[in-house]
């Protein structure tokens, strides 16, 4: 099926929000050099998803393939028992900003430019979610990420790009050996309707993690997606 690319997408900086998450008071001196590299990056952000609509079709207990793409995971495979289509995507801060950030060799600043290209990933994660929800009224959705679960491990990537087809032709992403994405500040996955709603966070015991969106359900698994 075809691809669609979402591309200009707006990214605005909200600095007084962003001085908070860098632990920057008003009053530091530090916050000039900040703004400075903010202005820069709004600039140069050109954040992108490239994602595509693609039927779903179930395989034994835990093999889903999506366009004649084969997944394997026991959770995509419940998560999609009753789901007729699918998202699959990819989002990204943009090469052109990754670019900018590579200038900044000194600790303080390269800390600075990934909350940056963190914000511009979002800002395009936001824009695709609403741009589904108008487009195709799914309802409620969620999404999995290859890598995000040992049952959906991250060697899971080399399928979702096949499926995406020329990523760094499209949109500048493309996959290491080692199935990470390039530029870092990438996200790949699959937005599916999910009416009883569903995180990744559920099924994941690591309690420091700063981008947790729900409590780890330690009986979750044996109850929903463990095989009779």
């Amino acid at each position: 099926m075809t691809n669609f690319i979402l591309n200009p997408i707006p990214f605005q900086i909200d600095l007084p929000a962003l001085l908070k998450e860098a632990h920057l008071k008003e009053n530091s001196l530090l916050v000039a050099d900040f703004t400075r590299m903010a202005k820069q990056a709004q600039a140069a952000a050109r954040p992108k998803v490239l994602y595509k609509v693609s039927l779903v079709e179930l395989e034994g207990d835990q093999t889903v393939q999506l366009d004649r793409v084969r997944f394997s995971s026991r959770v995509l495979r419940v998560n999609l028992g009753n789901v007729h289509c699918v998202f699959p995507f990819l989002a990204t801060c943009g090469s052109e900003m990754a670019a900018w950030a590579e200038a900044f060799d000194d600790l303080l600043e390269s800390f600075w430019t990934e909350l940056l290209m963190e914000h511009a990933l979002y800002a395009a994660i936001q824009f695709f979610e609403a741009h589904i929800a108008v487009l195709y009224q799914p309802g409620v959705v969620a999404s999995m990420n290859p890598g995000s679960l040992p049952d959906w491990p991250l060697t899971e990537q080399a399928p979702l790009f096949s499926l995406l087809g020329d990523t760094r032709q499209q949109v500048g992403v493309h996959l290491t050996d080692s199935m990470l994405m390039v530029p870092t500040k990438s996200v790949s996955g699959i937005l599916f309707p999910a009416e009883e709603g569903y995180a990744n966070c559920q099924l994941c015991p690591r309690q420091a993690c700063p981008n947790r969106r729900a409590p780890y359900d330690e009986m979750l698994y044996a109850r929903k997606y463990q095989k009779n």
